[in-house]
């Protein structure tokens, strides 16, 4: 019984993924140079963004990565669309913390799952990402804690990492 709510949990992260994979963001994706001359262009530089006097505290001399963030742009980008079908709690993009609300799958009414997703890196690298899952099952009118297999959490680590490398993939330009 029990492995089969972790193979439906599973098989929710699988759907998602793929559903992730096939859609679209809808907008321009901006490129590296575009992403840095904005960047620049936030903090006011009085002669362009090719140089001059920043106004406010501008980024000359810091590594650009391009990403605004604190963490790897692509694992970021890529931890919300693998854990889109969760409602997010909170998400904070210059710390790498993603925390979603519970979630009951709609096949099993009786159990619900949390996961606290941490971005570690700015570089993409497999041990950049760490998610912690927790579930819990419906006893009486009450929730209580129920153990998670520990490879659900490395499923999940795994989901995102493949999301991250398409995203990268697909918005580096052709040689």
């Amino acid at each position: 019984m029990r492995r089969s709510r972790i193979a439906s949990f599973s098989a929710v992260v699988a759907a998602s993924l793929a559903l992730g994979a096939c859609s679209s963001w809808g907008g321009k994706t901006e490129s590296h140079d575009e992403q840095i001359k904005a960047r620049e262009y936030k903090f006011g530089s009085l002669f362009g963004t090719d140089g001059g006097i920043n106004l406010f505290g501008g980024n000359k001399g810091k590594a650009e990565d391009g990403s605004g963030l604190g963490v790897n742009a692509f694992l970021w980008r890529a931890s919300l669309d693998t854990l889109a079908f969760m409602p997010i709690a909170s998400a904070d993009p210059f710390g790498g913390v993603i925390l979603t609300d519970w979630y009951t799958p709609a096949e099993s009414p009786g159990e619900r799952f949390k996961v606290n997703l941490y971005i570690l890196d700015k570089q993409l690298r497999a041990d950049g990402l760490r998610a912690a899952v927790f579930r819990q099952v419906r006893a009486g009118s009450d929730w209580k804690e129920a153990s998670v297999a520990p490879e659900t959490a490395r499923q999940l680590e795994d989901a995102v990492l493949t999301r991250a490398r398409q995203l990268r993939i697909s918005q580096t330009p052709p040689k």
